[in-house]
């Protein structure tokens, strides 16, 4: 089971910092990957953490903003999201499967989501 959370509201330029919290399993026995989905649009990828060597994945949106990062005690991973823009109103979602992929389809596990709005 994951669990995402951390979601709210900021103005542009602010930061949040979204945790997806694993249960039923290690966090570092699967990749971990972060979709968002904007109302009326296609649930769109944004970032993975692969399960073996911690490599990481980004969007090209989002790269050089955002951070994806695993705390292996805590059995979480992390999306950290700094210079936030009002296109970054979504709800993220973080899902998990054996490798990281870009696509929705191919992720075996799913958190529930959490709200981020930006402001303008």
């Amino acid at each position: 089971q994951l669990q995402a959370s951390g979601g709210g509201l900021v103005q542009v330029g602010g930061s949040l910092r979204l945790s997806c919290a694993a249960s039923g399993f290690t966090s570092d026995e699967y990749a971990i990957g972060w979709f968002r989905q904007a109302p009326g649009k296609e649930r769109e990828w944004v970032s993975c953490i692969s399960s073996s060597d911690g490599r990481t994945y980004y969007a090209d949106s989002v790269m050089g903003r955002f951070t994806i990062s695993r705390d292996n005690a805590e059995n979480t991973v992390y999306l950290q999201l700094n210079s936030l823009k009002p296109e970054d109103t979504a709800v993220y979602y973080c899902a998990a499967d054996p490798r990281c992929w870009t696509g929705p389809y191919e992720y075996d596990y799913w958190g529930q989501g959490t709200q981020v709005t930006v402001s303008s």
